[in-house]
């Protein structure tokens, strides 16, 4: 008997060829499957089988994914449940809602099965580190690195939120698996941590990778796709655009403005004193 086996996958799906399409590839997987055709029945089946991963439509005509996620958040039995949206929606402004939300992932249709069962297999893997480092961890976070990245403010009842993100940034965490850490439900935590820094969770979150990313882009020679797995992306495009939101630059412009002034740097070379036989190509 597999792992997945033993794991229960609540499919939330109004469209029946869909739905049977993810039904019978999971299940070819050695998933335990459950279907809800509607939003009020998924809430239903959730409660009913506790199921290890919920996968869910966006647009549905009696209640929206969103209202689904929202509902499963507050119910203190389901709100660490890993969440996964399936839609044809791909604005930026419904996948941020989702994360703001406290979603664990967003795919867009069309997808693959093989991009479908990725994104589950690490929510399996990520649960599975979250619950052991939940177990020996129900007092304050012992782990804290000894030399953190100065990124986050010093407020000390924040403190355990932002010891949690540095250690774990890299596993792709988000708000829900932050506020399960800290024991608050996601809605509440961000809205706290969004008033006292301006900041949200997820907000942090993107921040602390970014931070890396840029030490990973000037410091070695890994490639973009690298360093974006590396810093807790599933998807290389994502982690491009929001290190350009970031940083006004794509990730592949600003290794090659960052590196060009580090080398110059270490040698010792300023605009008085460039060697007249040096030629600075424009970077494109």
């Amino acid at each position: 008997m597999t792992a997945e086996s033993s794991k229960k996958i609540l499919v939330i799906e109004d469209d029946h060829l869909m739905q049977n399409l993810l039904l019978e590839s999971l299940k070819a997987e050695g998933f335990a499957t459950i279907a809800a055709e509607t939003g009020e029945l998924g809430l239903y089946k959730a409660k009913e089988n506790l199921p290890d991963i919920v996968i869910c439509e966006l647009i549905m005509p009696d209640m929206d994914g969103y209202t689904v996620l929202t509902k499963l958040r507050q119910n203190s039995q389901l709100a660490i449940m890993p969440f996964i949206f399936l839609s044809t929606n791909n604005s930026k402004a419904a996948l941020r809602k989702a994360m703001e939300l406290g979603a664990d992932d967003y795919l867009t249709k069309p997808t693959t099965i093989d991009e479908l069962l990725k994104a589950i297999h690490i929510r399996l893997e990520k649960q599975s580190l979250m619950k052991s480092w939940y177990v020996n961890n129900n007092s304050p976070i012992t782990n804290k690195p000894e030399n953190p990245a100065l990124v986050f403010p010093n407020i000390p009842h924040f403190q355990k939120v932002f010891d949690y993100i540095e250690s774990h940034y890299h596993l792709g965490i988000t708000l829900s698996d932050v506020a399960q850490a800290v024991g608050y439900s996601p809605a509440y935590l961000t809205n706290q941590v969004s008033q006292q820094t301006g900041n949200s969770v997820n907000g942090w979150i993107v921040k602390r990778r970014i931070t890396q990313a840029c030490f990973l882009l000037k410091n070695t020679a890994l490639t973009i796709e690298e360093i974006a797995t590396k810093i807790g992306y599933q998807n290389c495009c994502h982690f491009s655009r929001q290190f350009s939101q970031y940083q006004s630059l794509s990730p592949k412009m600003w290794r090659k403005q960052h590196q060009l002034s580090h080398v110059c740097t270490q040698k010792g070379i300023t605009s008085t004193n460039l060697p007249k036989s040096l030629t600075i190509f424009p970077l494109d």
